[in-house]
């Protein structure tokens, strides 16, 4: 009887779909495997639906004659999101880690096999960029066999698969390979979850939405989660409203291996936090094989520090689109920051007023910042700087702090409007007019539309008809290129600043 129960576990265990996270340095395919992935599998299944941004997502492969699942965490790819990825490990089952096979082994390649060490997870490295003229497989696998990553036939036992998200190339396979390792694992005893064990979850990612109230994106690591239930994430509570997986459907429960948003908290719970049941809550053991990741403090949304701070270190306000971005950006500000104010959502007048109060700058990543805020900023002298990478931002607060810079302010040469839009070679030429100062070679480039920034890039080439010049003034019209490129469309405006 007992050997029934067993397989009957097992079958169960079987039918839940391993999480991933997928790590690797910037640049490495990390992303465009992503969305080949989830482009193949919606052609597979003929889904028409819209996908909802959750932080991860399900996608469907047919192993071994049956329908099965996979949940991938969008875990980013740059070294400021080192805590974020690590959190991604802590709630995946299995790793993938991307090289390049043309670049090899990169500063963010060993920072996330250390964090996939450090987890203690399986993992299976997945060699990108497979048909490229310029690939170099082996080189990148005796590089990876110098961090003492021990590859299938080099006398170790993680497997190696070379992929290409351009051509399709063994993505397939990548997925067939993934559930092979979860089921090895799972035979072996190496995973410990159940629907029937009490309800566990980790948060992925948080938000606060104006219209919906907090939002909280979870992956399920033991029991199931229905509708109407009280659930807590550390002093956070709530009971369950809603539940929506990736595809924007609306769920009546989910369980383990799913990921899925979750909206019924009163409050925006943390990143990272574990999510139970009000009536389960005397179950204290959270039944992973995965190993947290060291704490790091962090400012609570909203309140401030630093009260007593040195009066020479810079005062900032942070205002993030999510409490992981937050996060990722708090725990990676250099030493001599003050910061007074770290929130999620837009920048708001009453911020611009609080940083003036304290003699703050107000420094702002993937957030809207309307016009009549700027203006006020602009009055009342407040420097207000959105961004859309936060290395760019770490490493200019760094210049700062360093003395590379003389100042934070920025100094704006001129703005323009997109007017034209030409072919040329392997980009476009923005056809532009001069509304106001000048736009030059080698300035600093930020794309807006409406009220949002787009992006920032430099210009590379100024042409007036088959003319290169250095710049362009005001009542001016010229061709430029900007590298890196911009999705720009006809109407947008381009700032020039320092």
């Amino acid at each position: 009887m007992a050997k029934k129960s067993e397989e009957k576990t097992d079958d169960k265990i079987l039918d839940f779909p391993p999480v991933v996270a997928v790590l690797g340095h910037v640049d490495h395919g990390k992303t465009t495997l992503l969305d080949t992935i989830r482009k193949t599998n919606i052609a597979l299944r003929e889904h028409g639906g819209i996908t909802q941004k959750i932080g991860a997502s399900a996608v469907e492969v047919e192993h071994e004659g049956k329908k099965r699942r996979i949940t991938f965490i969008d875990t980013p790819g740059h070294e400021a999101f080192s805590l974020m990825r690590g959190r991604g490990v802590q709630a995946a089952d299995i790793g993938i880690l991307v090289v390049s096979s043309v670049d090899g082994v990169m500063p963010q390649t060993r920072e996330s096999i250390q964090l996939l060490k450090a987890s203690k997870i399986p993992f299976i490295v997945a060699l990108t960029k497979s048909d490229d003229q310029n690939k170099n497989p082996e080189k990148a696998k005796q590089q990876l066999l110098k961090e003492e990553v021990l590859l299938e036939n080099y006398g170790g036992d993680i497997p190696v698969i070379e992929v290409s998200a351009k051509t399709n190339t063994n993505i397939h396979e990548l997925l067939e390979l993934i559930l092979l390792v979860f089921d090895v694992k799972k035979d072996s005893g190496f995973y410990n979850f159940s629907s029937a064990n009490p309800f566990s979850a980790i948060v992925i990612e948080s938000k606060l939405d104006p219209k919906s109230g907090p939002r909280a994106s979870m992956i399920i690591k033991n029991g199931v989660v229905n509708l109407k239930d009280e659930i807590v994430c550390e002093d956070v509570s709530g009971r369950v409203r809603t539940i929506i997986n990736d595809l924007g459907q609306r769920l009546e429960k989910a369980t383990v291996g799913d990921a899925v948003e979750i909206l019924g908290f009163e409050k925006v719970p943390k990143v990272g936090g574990i999510v139970q049941k009000s009536s389960e809550l005397k179950v204290q053991n959270f039944e992973t094989k995965t190993t947290e990741p060291e704490q790091i403090s962090q400012v609570p949304e909203g309140q401030f520090i630093g009260s007593n701070a040195d009066e020479d270190m810079l005062t900032v306000v942070i205002c993030a689109d999510t409490q992981g971005s937050l996060e990722a950006i708090q725990n990676q500000m250099p030493e001599g920051i003050r910061i007074v104010l770290a929130k999620t959502g837009d920048v708001e007048s009453s911020d611009v007023l609080f940083a003036k109060s304290v003699g703050a700058i107000i420094l702002g990543f993937n957030v809207k910042i309307k016009p009549e805020v700027l203006k006020l900023a602009s009055t009342e002298k407040v420097l207000v700087k959105n961004y859309t990478i936060i290395y760019e931002m770490v490493d200019e607060i760094r210049d700062f702090l360093e003395g590379k810079i003389a100042s934070l302010q920025e100094e704006v040469y001129g703005t323009a409007k997109i007017l034209a839009s030409f072919p040329f070679e392997k980009t476009k030429v923005m056809g532009i007019s001069v509304t106001d100062g000048r736009i030059a070679r080698g300035d600093r480039i930020r794309l807006i539309r409406g009220e949002e920034t787009l992006g920032e890039s430099t210009v590379s080439s100024v042409r007036q008809g088959k003319e290169t010049v250095s710049k362009v003034e005001k009542g001016q019209e010229a061709g430029i290129i900007v590298s890196p490129f911009l999705d720009f469309t006809i109407g947008d405006m381009l700032i020039s600043h320092r």
